[in-house]
């Protein structure tokens, strides 16, 4: 069989289911630290990791494949390419991608290899953020600083977009990875699909609108939409970059528990950002969570308790990397920044 068909096949198969990541020295809570550059140590050196640095290399390239991954070949899709281009090329922090390519060349693979990925990423998240400030979910018109989609195209081709750049995603994990044997190709569209399910950020989205405004609900309530909304995702970001680099299945799960802890840590930090910073520095509407009864950590925990639960996560996830020594310092680095970002 021909590395084409078993995909095809392969495709076929998952679209019927979907249907029905030195040891680094701990950082301690007390010791005064940088969300941009990391201090790491082996026996006998000691180095400082530059988070900027790192970013800066990576967003050209994460910049220059997402905007090639929606440009239109026919005038018949030049309005929903751009629809979802507008929101695609909006900004944001590019948080997914850079964590599935840091994943990748952690475990000896490369750049180029993820990138497919880390574009589908961005697609998925862009998705879902596009269908979260619609009237009928959060009804926000600012994202990212810019009005958001459905106040530039409408309702209707906002959701068309959203829905054009999910399906997109899958697609181009399929055409467009090289340096990957099919097996993983496959393991990485699954883990994509399983992402945004029922089990993933739509049963973590429809989970957090019931329990708004909602008496009673629970800690426990509220990380297990997290855990689906948010940190799945994040989660999918690192273990498919180790998948497509070549990891071995005990170093899938290392980062897979790596990616589930900053996952929370990320909502956490959005709760706490919610009320803590204003919106021109959120890019998004300050204080909605309040404004609409929303159940958040804060106010569940109160500011102080979520501000430490948030680091606790932190730190055990970075944990969970240590036998990759030194080659996990840009993991690290983002664990950091996940919980003493500013926006």
């Amino acid at each position: 069989m021909t590395r084409s068909s078993f995909i095809n096949a392969a495709l076929i198969a998952l679209s019927i289911q979907y249907a029905s990541a030195f040891v680094p020295a701990k950082l301690s809570s007390s010791a005064p630290h940088s969300a941009l550059t990391l201090s790491v140590a082996s026996s006998d050196q000691a180095t400082a990791f530059n988070l900027d640095e790192y970013l800066l290399s990576k967003k050209g390239p994460i910049e220059n494949a997402l905007e090639a991954s929606v440009k239109s070949r026919i005038p018949q899709t030049d309005k929903i390419c751009e629809a979802m281009g507008y929101s695609l090329m909006a900004g944001g922090k590019r948080i997914r991608p850079v964590l599935c390519i840091a994943a990748c060349e952690m475990v000896g693979g490369t750049q180029d290899t993820a990138m497919p990925t880390a574009v589908a990423l961005e697609m998925i998240h862009t998705m879902s953020l596009i269908h979260d400030d619609l009237p009928s979910m959060d009804n926000d018109d600012l994202r990212r600083g810019k009005p958001t989609c459905h106040v530039i195209y409408g309702e209707d081709v906002a959701i068309l977009a959203g829905d054009s750049l999910l399906s997109t995603s899958f697609e181009h994990v399929a055409r467009e990875t090289k340096g990957a044997s099919p097996e993983q190709i496959v393991d990485v569209i699954a883990r994509l699909g399983a992402s945004v399910g029922a089990e993933g950020l739509a049963g973590g989205q429809v989970m957090d609108l019931e329990c708004e405004g909602k008496p009673g609900t629970t800690l426990d309530d509220l990380k297990w939409i997290h855990i689906h909304k948010t940190a799945t995702l994040l989660q999918v970001a690192v273990a498919s970059g180790a998948v497509l680099g070549g990891a071995t299945p005990e170093e899938v799960a290392a980062c897979e528990k790596f990616a589930m802890d900053i996952g929370l840590a990320f909502q956490v930090a959005d709760d706490i950002l919610d009320v803590t910073a204003s919106s021109e520095d959120l890019g998004k509407t300050a204080g909605k969570d309040e404004a609409t009864d929303k159940t958040t950590y804060v106010k569940l925990m109160g500011l102080e308790e979520s501000k430490k639960y948030a680091r606790d996560l932190v730190d055990e996830a970075k944990e969970c990397l240590a036998p990759f020594g030194d080659r996990a310092a840009p993991l690290l680095a983002i664990a950091d920044y996940i919980v003493d970002r500013q926006n």
